[in-house]
């Protein structure tokens, strides 16, 4: 068993900035060897989230519709109040949709499905520079 490990970095937009990270995380997969096994993607930080979706303009505008309805941007968050700040939608869509998520690895590929890609959401109140650690661990 063989682990493999690398960090991207990316700029985003915030506001649900939500960016296909899909060809990253194959190039981490392809550097290090692995055929088989599995792949973790993590993103740091406790306002963004890693997921998957159909990676289109239709159903990139539909999730960010449903995360404004679930978690509204301009409600009143406790968290607001105690540190002065204006993000605690941010931190609940994170805790909601997860930092981290792993995907199966076949033949040395990301095993996904035809529409199906993985995304970064960037749920802060400004842009940030945001970090993504891939390991890739199988034979």
């Amino acid at each position: 068993m063989a682990t493999h490990q690398d960090r991207i970095s990316l700029d985003t937009k915030g506001h649900t900035d939500i960016i296909d990270i899909s060809a990253e995380v194959q190039r981490v997969i392809h550097s290090s060897g692995i055929r088989t096994g599995m792949v973790n993607v993590s993103g740091v930080g406790s306002t963004l989230a890693v997921t998957t979706i159909e990676y289109e303009s239709g159903c990139v505008s539909d999730l960010r519709r449903a995360l404004e309805a679930i978690a509204p941007s301009n409600s009143n968050y406790a968290h607001n109040a105690r540190w002065g700040d204006d993000n605690g939608y941010a931190h609940l869509r994170s805790a909601l949709m997860g930092t981290a998520k792993t995907y199966p690895v076949s033949e040395g590929r990301l095993a996904l499905g035809t529409w199906q890609q993985i995304i970064l959401c960037d749920f802060d109140d400004r842009p940030r520079r945001r970090e993504v650690i891939i390991t890739v661990y199988g034979d």
